[in-house]
């Protein structure tokens, strides 16, 4: 499955360098640290050329399938995999003909799940490459991302389409995970707003979860809260979908997904026109303590909540105030 942003989900990086408890290893032949000296790097160069061989797989119709399950599979492993694979003859537009040609099952809804899997895999490396440094804005350059938004855009709700849509979010929230203004200029610019919107409407909690990281991530930058903000019905389309999901939330609570909503209102809050209009379509659900329970071991987020409801307040007694002095001047 796809890699979500750090707050999603566990590796074993999560907990640190984990010590084995295997046997000691003996000193290498060249009396170098085990693991290290010319013995740690053959090992790398036997991992990169085996790299290097499941890549050449690719440009191979018959094994592509084997090497596309191998090399997601594999892909933490191997250092630099992105460059390789975005450096490498015909190696993209490989994995882009994976993507096209699964278009014709998207309308009518006719994927199976070996073709998910198989195209899954497939979008794993470019999410690979969306996250890397050296390969990032050439992705975006390349406008790689508008191939997945057919994915985006199924509303069928078999566990197919809805691993396909999770991946293909895994990809954009790669490229977002990482603060770049370019990369929120670039999204801007397409439909990834209506499209995250629609999921985190019909969308899986976890669907619904990276959904609403993309939008919250894509606020986080001035840029993107400009853009949201710019025009009422930007603003609305936002916070109708948002106060959809408090009122679902109430009934199925999810930490995980509520915090990145409370988050969302918090960013919203920082523009004084929404502030403004959050006064009166701000659920009310987020005010009366229907979520003390579900925040009760997320401190973090619970200070979202009260600096929110801070926010709010004192717009609603600045605007009071206001026309107060614009009455004692008439």
């Amino acid at each position: 499955m796809a890699n979500l942003p750090s707050s999603l989900s566990l590796s074993a990086s999560s907990f640190g360098n984990i010590p084995s408890m295997s046997a000691p290893q003996s000193p290498s032949p060249a009396g170098g640290a085990p693991g290290g000296g010319v013995g740690g790097q053959v090992g790398k160069e036997k991992k990169m050329a085996g790299a290097e061989q499941l890549v050449l797989d690719l440009c191979d119709p018959d094994l592509r399938e084997n090497a596309l399950l191998d090399l997601s599979k594999k892909r933490e492993i191997f250092q630099d995999l992105a460059p390789l694979l975005w450096n490498s003859f015909g190696t993209i537009a490989a994995l882009l003909q994976e993507i096209v040609s699964i278009y014709p099952a998207l309308s009518p809804p006719t994927l199976t799940p070996s073709a998910s899997n198989r195209v899954c895999n497939a979008l794993a490396l470019l999410q690979c490459v969306a996250s890397h440094p050296d390969t990032r804005i050439l992705f975006l350059s390349a406008h790689i991302p508008l191939y997945l938004y057919p994915f985006l855009n199924t509303t069928s709700k078999t566990r197919p389409f809805e691993y396909l849509r999770l991946t293909s979010l895994g990809v954009i929230g790669a490229l977002v995970k990482v603060d770049d203004t370019d990369v929120i200029s670039f999204l801007l610019q397409t439909e990834i707003i209506p499209l995250c919107l629609r999921t985190m409407e019909m969308g899986s909690e976890l669907s619904k979860t990276v959904a609403t990281f993309i939008v919250q991530k894509i606020l986080l930058d001035d840029v993107g809260l400009r853009y949201i903000c710019a025009t009422a019905e930007r603003f609305f389309a936002v916070g109708s979908v948002l106060a959809n999901m408090v009122a679902t939330l109430a009934e199925q609570p999810s930490t995980r997904l509520l915090k990145h909503i409370i988050r969302c209102y918090l960013r919203l809050s920082d523009n004084p026109r929404a502030c403004a209009a959050l006064q009166s379509c701000l659920p009310e659900m987020l005010k009366d303590g229907t979520f003390n329970s579900c925040l009760r071991d997320d401190p973090a987020t619970r200070r979202w909540l009260q600096q929110l409801l801070h926010n709010v307040t004192t717009s609603s007694l600045s605007a009071a105030q206001a026309g107060m002095d614009h009455m004692m001047n008439m």
